[in-house]
């Protein structure tokens, strides 16, 4: 049994054969998706798939920091109505954070809108999924400061840091810093210009690791710059079974458990 937590399957890329890939999904031996939202466009093809595959896709519910525009107070003044709403179905906050890869003319604004979303997180007890690019230091300081501030601590907060790839400082300080946070693993650990491999060896447990695809994007080796799919988890989960001297059965068994942990309201 395999939980991919972060996979973007509402989107376009899918829409010519998206019942083939979750049926591939499902013979790889995965039995939940879960769908972080990316703006207030995505919001309705995302809640129709899961209506259509009730108990498989679980929804989230954020703005992407990439997605930060002019209008970005109106968009989260409409989210967090939606998720106030009776019977909603959000098992978390995302996909939210800050990426100051390819811009950083919306600075302050990125961290603006992180803040109040990781407030949400707070405010209605659920677990964050957390984009960062470029932004280690801002990352941390945002969320601190919002736990500090909304009568909390870093332990209280929860989630899973999406698409890690940073150093072994980075990991050591997010996994200290935030008990409650998984690291995000996918296909980027099976690259061949990857160092993820030997940061996970020194000193991440398998016990903060959650399985993601990130797809349509980050397919896995040999199928690097296709389109991604749930199925080609497999290819992470022999790596990590290599990196951490265990059977496959077992790395499936441990994410999954980590998976349901940090996301209760799917399990």
């Amino acid at each position: 049994m395999i939980i991919d937590t972060h996979s973007h399957l509402y989107d376009e890329a899918f829409d010519s054969d998206r019942d083939d890939v979750i049926s591939r999904a499902r013979k790889a031996g995965i039995i939940k998706v879960l769908l972080p939202n990316i703006n207030a466009a995505t919001v309705t093809p995302m809640l129709a798939l899961v209506q259509q595959y009730p108990g498989f896709f679980h929804p989230m519910i954020g703005l992407h920091p990439e997605d930060v525009g002019d209008d970005w107070c109106q968009v989260l003044d409409d989210m967090e109505t939606m998720l106030t709403a009776p019977d909603c179905p959000y098992i978390a906050v995302g996909e939210v954070g800050l990426d100051y890869y390819w811009d950083r003319s919306r600075y302050d604004e990125q961290q603006q809108a992180f803040s109040r979303q990781v407030g949400w997180a707070i405010r209605y007890h659920l677990p964050l999924m957390i984009h960062s690019r470029k932004a280690h230091r801002e990352l941390v300081n945002v969320l601190k400061t919002q736990a500090t501030g909304g009568g909390a601590d870093t332990t209280m907060l929860s989630g899973v840091f999406h698409c890690f790839s940073g150093s072994e400082e980075v990991a050591d300080e997010l996994l200290a810093t935030f008990p409650g946070f998984m690291l995000g693993i996918g296909g980027v650990l099976t690259f061949k210009n990857s160092h993820l491999a030997e940061v996970l060896h020194s000193i991440v447990p398998l016990s903060r690791i959650v399985l993601e695809t990130d797809a349509p994007y980050l397919a896995p080796a040999p199928h690097r710059g296709k389109r991604n799919e749930p199925a080609l988890l497999s290819h992470v989960i022999e790596r990590l079974a290599d990196i951490y001297g265990a059977n496959v059965d077992e790395v499936a068994a441990m994410t999954t458990k980590n998976a349901l942990n940090t996301f209760p309201k799917c399990r």
